[in-house]
C-alpha cells in the first residue's frame, strides 16, 4: 500500500489506463499544458503527448459532442469538466445523446465515455460553480454515476469507469483532493454499483456518498465518544447503479437511518433512498428517517454562511440525536 492523495489517486488511474489501452484519451479545458485546473492531469501531456491529452476550447457542448462521437467509434474518452456546474451547457450531448445511443441502436453501439471533475460547494466560488448534479444525472436511464470519497475508491472507481462500456459520470470534490489514504500499488478496480460499510455499527445507519461519507465517519466517532452511540457508516460510492442490498442490510440491523448528501433536498439522492427504505424495510424502522442535505437555496456567496448551508459534522450529530 502507498499513502497518496485523492488527487494523485485519480492521476494514477488516468496514467495507468492511458498506458494500458491505446484507445483511452483525456480531453478538457486546460488538461494538458496547464495540467488541469486542480492539477489532476499533471504529467500526462509530457508522457502521452498532445494526441492523447487534448486541450479543448471553452466549449463544453463542442468537446463533449466530440467525445460522444469518438466513443461511438470505439475510443474511450475521459472528458474533464473544470466544474460539474458547466455540464449543463452540454446537456444535449451528455444526457440526450450519450445516454440513449446504446438503447436506440438496439445494443449495437457502445458509449464507453467518462465525464469527470469536481462537483461540490464549500469553496466560496458562488452559485454558478458549486452544483452537485449526481441526482440529475442518476435520473437518466443509460448513465452511471459514482462519487468516490477516498483515494482508494477514487482510483478503483475511475479505472472501472474507464473500462466500462456505458457512459460513467465521476463526481469528485475539490475539498478531498488533498486528503491522503492508502492505495494498493497493484492494478485493481472497484465494481460500479457496490457500496462499502466504512464503519461497522449497531445503533444507527449513516448513509452517504462523496465527502459526506467522510463527514459521517467523523460524526460517528464523536457520537461514540460523547454519547455512547455506535453508528454504522455506509458509503454508497455509486449512485447509479445503487447498492440497495447494502442499504437495506444496514437499516435492518440498526433500525434507524440518517441520510446525508450535499444535494439540495428536493428530489435529491436521499429522497430516492428514503423511498427504498420505506418500501422494503419499513417494518424494521424504530424511528423516522432523517435527512441532512444542503439548505434549499442557490449556493451562498459567503464562506461563513456556506459552511452552514452544506452538511457538517454538527448537523449530522444533531440529526442522529433527534432519533437515537
Amino acid at each position: 500500500m502507498a499513502l497518496i492523495t485523492y488527487r494523485d489517486a485519480v492521476n494514477q488511474a488516468l496514467a495507468e489506463e492511458l498506458a494500458r489501452d491505446p484507445n483511452v484519451f483525456v480531453m478538457g479545458e486546460e488538461v494538458g499544458q496547464y495540467k488541469g485546473a486542480y492539477k489532476v492531469t499533471r504529467g500526462l501531456l509530457e508522457k502521452f503527448g498532445p494526441d492523447r491529452v487534448i486541450d479543448a476550447p471553452i466549449s463544453e457542448a463542442g468537446f463533449c459532442g466530440l467525445g460522444v462521437g469518438a466513443s461511438m467509434l470505439g475510443l474511450r474518452p475521459v472528458v474533464e469538466f473544470m466544474f460539474w456546474s458547466f455540464c449543463y451547457v452540454a446537456f444535449d450531448q451528455v444526457i440526450n445523446n450519450a445516454a440513449n445511443i446504446r438503447y436506440m441502436s438496439g445494443g449495437l453501439i457502445n458509449i464507453p465515455i467518462v465525464f469527470r471533475g469536481p462537483a461540490n460547494g464549500g469553496t466560496n466560488v458562488g452559485a454558478t460553480h458549486s452544483h452537485t448534479p449526481e441526482n440529475f444525472v442518476a435520473n437518466t436511464p443509460g448513465l452511471k454515476v459514482v462519487c468516490p470519497a477516498t483515494p482508494h475508491d477514487a482510483k478503483g472507481l475511475m479505472k472501472a469507469a474507464i473500462r466500462d462500456n456505458d457512459p460513467v459520470f465521476v463526481m469528485e470534490n475539490t475539498l478531498l483532493y488533498g486528503n491522503e489514504g492508502e492505495v494498493p500499488e497493484d492494478d485493481y478496480v472497484i465494481p460500479l454499483g457496490k457500496a462499502e460499510v466504512k464503519r461497522e455499527g449497531t445503533d444507527i445507519s449513516l448513509i452517504a456518498h462523496g465527502r459526506c461519507a467522510i463527514l459521517c465517519l467523523e460524526a460517528a466517532e464523536a457520537l461514540a465518544s460523547e454519547h455512547g452511540i455506535n453508528a454504522e457508516v455506509v458509503d454508497l460510492r455509486s449512485i447509479r447503479p445503487l447498492d440497495e442490498e447494502a442499504i437495506l442490510e444496514s437499516v435492518k440491523k440498526t433500525n434507524r437511518a440518517v441520510l446525508v448528501e450535499e444535494n439540495k433536498p428536493f428530489c435529491g439522492v436521499a429522497a430516492q433512498i428514503c423511498s427504498i427504505i420505506q418500501e422494503k424495510a419499513f417494518d424494521y424502522l424504530d424511528a423516522p428517517i432523517k435527512r441532512v442535505s444542503s439548505i434549499d437555496a442557490p449556493q451562498i456567496y459567503s464562506m461563513p454562511l456556506e459552511k452552514l448551508q452544506i452538511p457538517s459534522v454538527d448537523r449530522i450529530t444533531e440529526a442522529v440525536l433527534e432519533i437515537a
